[in-house]
């Protein structure tokens, strides 16, 4: 199954559904409280999370970015739609009472996260609207996906407990499909990420597994590709790896990259966004990810490479 890429000439590159939070992190933790304890941080970040996370490092690469998602009319959603605004993102009319809230506790390369999430979704109409090339969503959005756009399909704790053994039936819509190993093997119930991976690859176009400091892999049909991880970052705070990557793969596939060299591109730039406190604070601009790409040698993108000629 190869998708066909979707139509160059709408009016908006990337639409986000994924739902938007505002992130709330911990920064310079020692470790985490025991019941009764009472730990110090450095600082407290308040910044925008989930989809948000994939629409800002989308914009900062230079895809017209918008979000589906309803902010809340409330402080956060202020927080939020602030800083949507100031990366060029465009955001949808409709709202919603409260806006979806994560704490985050990085520590020791990983994180730990509560959230609370009242569970307003973006519309298909919201989506439709903004006439998309592509959309960003989660496993139980694919209802929002216009004819003609490419949807590009993330996987969260909570569709994973959802979706356990049985992923969806419209799965087959979707042009890629991000997963994290755990994800991979509890949405097939297979016993290692090689066959999780190959399982998926039979429902979706392409499945993208990543491996934590491993890098990723990625399958298509019975291609296989993989990319390791830059050896040189050390892990400040890995929320939203696998956003910015989605965001990085997303701009290369546009862009008429092949599976590799999409993959390729994406890990970099998830390698990279780890190294700074929060998901967005580390997204590099389009032109530092050229810039680092080239020092690596990774083949640019067909239409990156023309609109430089």
């Amino acid at each position: 199954m190869n998708l066909p890429l979707s139509d160059p000439t709408a009016a908006m590159d990337l639409v986000v559904a994924t739902p938007v939070f505002l992130d709330l992190t911990f920064v310079g933790l020692d470790g985490l409280p025991v019941l009764g304890e009472e730990l110090f941080a450095a600082d407290l970040m308040q910044t925008p999370g989930g989809g948000a996370i994939t629409a800002i490092a989308a914009a900062r690469l230079g895809l017209s970015t918008a979000i589906a998602a309803p902010l809340g009319r409330d402080e956060a959603g202020d927080v939020v739609r602030a800083a949507l605004t100031a990366e060029g993102v465009e955001l949808v009319e409709r709202s919603a009472a409260r806006t979806p809230t994560t704490v985050v506790f990085p520590l020791s390369g990983d994180r730990a996260m509560v959230t609370v999430d009242p569970g307003v979704r973006a519309s298909a109409a919201d989506v439709a609207g903004l006439q998309p090339r592509a959309v960003a969503l989660s496993l139980d959005q694919l209802y929002a996906v216009p004819e003609g756009a490419n949807a590009y399909v993330t996987v969260g704790d909570d569709d994973a407990r959802a979706y356990a053994g049985r992923p969806p039936a419209l799965l087959g819509r979707a042009r890629a499909l991000f997963v994290n190993q755990r994800e991979a093997l509890g949405l097939t119930n297979e016993l290692t990420v090689d066959a999780a991976a190959a399982r998926l690859a039979e429902m979706v176009d392409t499945v993208i597994v990543t491996l934590g400091p491993g890098g990723a892999i990625a399958v298509s049909g019975s291609e296989r590709s993989a990319t390791s991880a830059e050896a040189n970052t050390e892990p400040t705070d890995t929320t939203g790896a696998g956003d910015v990557l989605a965001a990085a793969f997303i701009w290369a596939d546009l862009h008429g990259a092949s599976t590799q060299s999409a993959l390729d591109w994406a890990v970099l730039y998830a390698s990279t966004a780890v190294g700074a406190p929060t998901g967005i604070g580390g997204a590099m601009t389009l032109g530092d990810m050229l810039a680092a790409g080239g020092a690596r040698g990774l083949e640019m993108p067909p239409a990156i490479s023309a609109s430089a000629d």
